[in-house]
């Protein structure tokens, strides 16, 4: 049987994907990431589904119960916050399920940036002012940052910066990050993003700390850093002005003989 990794999105039920959805209704077997996913993400769920939530779980309980569920017959939906191809962890667990001969997929979600970006109504990547993102993390009493992968050398590119697991090191970071993009430099906290306590904090890299602090925020956060946040008076890009015109005769087809 098969283990579906699934992102269940920021929080709110009704974006999960279909797919997703599907998988959930079907899986005898759901363990979820109780820290973070709440009972209407879990009412997708069929009304027999075993749920189990991994934060009293270990890798090698979480991995147990996998292995478990598929000698068993089962296939498991294993919800994830977010996207699982960022800061999910699936890639120790696949790499335990892949030695235990387990089969897996991967079922997408909205990761929280992308919700917090659309809650602000912003693209993150406007033309002649930001044409990149990253998506990156602090380091502090966690697992050790690659070399070369530093804070610095991603603010010097001044692309618009996404930092998860940060909301603790705010004030330092926007210290460091002001040496960059400037004191002024528009900065949004989504925290807790499409749920009922959802939290959006609008500032600068001198103010921000200031509010994080006094929200009281310590997890559950996402930091959007550049000036693709208050970009006016930008130009048009080229998506669709360089389309030539369509050639005569070369419309959509008529709908009748459709």
């Amino acid at each position: 049987m098969t283990v579906h990794f699934i992102g269940a999105g920021p929080g709110a039920a009704d974006l999960l994907t279909l797919r997703a959805v599907r998988l959930l209704q079907e899986s005898p077997i759901c363990l979820y990431a109780g820290t973070y996913i709440d009972d209407e993400v879990l009412s997708h769920c069929g009304p027999e589904t075993e749920l189990i939530d991994t934060a009293y779980l270990n890798l090698d309980a979480i991995t147990a119960t996998l292995v478990a569920a598929h000698e068993a017959g089962h296939d498991v939906a294993r919800l994830c916050s977010g996207d699982p191809s960022i800061y999910s962890a699936i890639a120790e667990q696949t790499r335990r399920l892949d030695a235990a001969g387990v089969p897996w997929d991967l079922t997408p979600g909205v990761p929280a940036y992308a919700a917090t970006a659309a809650l602000i109504g912003r693209e993150l990547t406007v033309p002649e002012v930001a044409q990149s993102v990253v998506l990156t993390r602090a380091q502090k009493d966690s697992t050790k940052m690659p070399p070369g992968e530093t804070l610095a050398a991603f603010a010097a590119t001044n692309a618009t910066l996404v930092l998860h697991l940060a909301i603790r090191h705010t004030r330092r970071l926007a210290d460091e990050l002001s040496a960059h993009y400037g004191a002024n430099c528009p900065v949004v906290v989504g925290s807790q993003v499409t749920q009922p306590e959802e939290l959006i904090l609008r500032g600068t890299l001198a103010d921000i700390a200031d509010q994080v602090e006094a929200a009281g925020l310590t997890q559950a956060a996402v930091i959007i850093v550049g000036w693709a946040l208050s970009a006016e008076g930008f130009v048009e890009s080229h998506l669709y002005s360089s389309r030539p015109p369509r050639p005569a005769g070369e419309g959509r087809p008529d709908a009748s003989l459709v």
